[in-house]
């Protein structure tokens, strides 16, 4: 029998995911008495923060929003996010003895009665309840334009950026709106390259405190959206760019945040536009897509949860479709703070749903 056959016995939940929301569900679930497990696809903790570029120092980072029950401690803002936030998760880990299954991968999520069947690469696993905690880091978003498979440089999103030493003396063309682009954009400068920035929307710079006001009504455009059964929008298209972040400082003082419009084709060398009276064509090294991520949630399609929007309806942390399955870290809870929130709520309707009666574990 291979490992993808093994059945791995009947839990009361499965937590997909181990980064901030995964570990918040998993410490309530724990609180709660009930029997679960969490399954992580990397190898060691730290969930996404592990494959953050080197130079993405702690200072830059929008914040890290302690886990529950302990807190986040005393760093170096000058230190890498990839090194700090990796160590606080794999203290908690074993501070709150959650044993965390990895490296496991969940190729699938289906109905089988009362039950949830959780296929993965180390076994099936059966449940009452899932936690879906799967952030976006494995489904990096790039948007087609003509002549990709014709440029002669390198394109790279996000989440293959390393630094930006690579682009010493060369141009590169940076591709979205968002602070990791304005990050970006600093960087190169400062290494000794040069860039052209381009964004579907003209940016908006907020030099204004992000006030807790706002960040409610912030959630709850994003609330609006899911409940809808609609694809949660990225956050920088609500907020809008602070001016105050260290990033988009820096690279004010760098003279990089003039912006163009997206361009109309990638060209053997570049990028063009065709717009009559105004063609142009800048010549590029590289092309730098920071253009976000989607969610990644393949592994639920056998449960059927996508409206005809593209999204799937949630109630809360709850998927409309179906009771059984909550999503964390997802819409309005893609936050440190927002996904603890989310593990909380999230466990309460779990422990509801399920009763004492109902409990996997009461069969087990």
């Amino acid at each position: 029998m291979s490992d993808s056959e093994r059945d791995r016995g009947t839990v009361d939940v499965v937590v997909i995911g181990a980064g901030q929301a995964g570990l918040s569900a998993a410490y309530f679930l724990h609180r709660a008495g009930l029997r679960f497990v969490v399954l992580d696809a990397d190898e060691a903790p730290g969930g996404a923060w592990r494959h953050r570029w080197p130079t993405l120092l702690m200072e830059s980072v929008h914040g890290v929003h302690e886990l529950p029950g302990m807190a986040l401690p005393s760093v170096d803002p000058l230190r890498p996010a990839r090194d700090v936030v990796p160590a606080y998760f794999a203290a908690y880990e074993r501070a709150m003895e959650l044993a965390v299954e990895r490296p496991v991968k969940v190729a699938s999520v289906r109905s089988e009665g009362e039950l949830l069947v959780v296929a993965t690469d180390s076994g099936t696993w059966r449940a009452s309840a899932l936690v879906n905690a799967t952030g976006t880091w494995r489904r990096p978003f790039i948007p087609y334009y003509p002549g990709a498979a014709d440029f002669r440089g390198r394109q790279l999103h996000t989440a293959d950026y390393q630094g930006p030493d690579e682009f010493r003396g060369r141009h590169v063309v940076v591709v979205g709106g968002g602070t990791s682009a304005t990050h970006f954009l600093g960087e190169i400068a400062a290494a000794g390259g040069t860039t052209t920035w381009v964004t579907r929307r003209p940016p908006v710079f907020r030099d204004d405190e992000f006030t807790p006001e706002y960040g409610r009504a912030v959630v709850a455009q994003v609330e609006d959206r899911v409940r809808q059964g609609l694809p949660p929008q990225s956050v920088v298209s609500v907020t809008g760019l602070s001016g105050l972040a260290p990033a988009v400082r820096r690279a004010r003082e760098l003279g990089v945040l003039e912006r163009l419009p997206m361009f109309d084709r990638i060209t053997p060398d570049g990028v063009a536009w065709d717009t009559a009276g105004a063609e142009r064509e800048v010549h590029a090294d590289a092309i730098l897509w920071a253009t976000g991520f989607r969610a990644a949630l393949d592994h639920l399609a056998p449960l059927g949860l996508r409206e005809p929007g593209g999204g799937i309806r949630m109630e809360g942390t709850r998927a409309a479709a179906d009771p059984r399955i909550h999503l964390v870290g997802y819409g309005p809870s893609a936050s440190t703070i927002g996904a603890n929130r989310a593990g909380r709520v999230a466990v309460h309707e779990i422990v509801e749903l399920l009763g004492e009666r109902g409990r996997a574990t009461a069969a087990a």
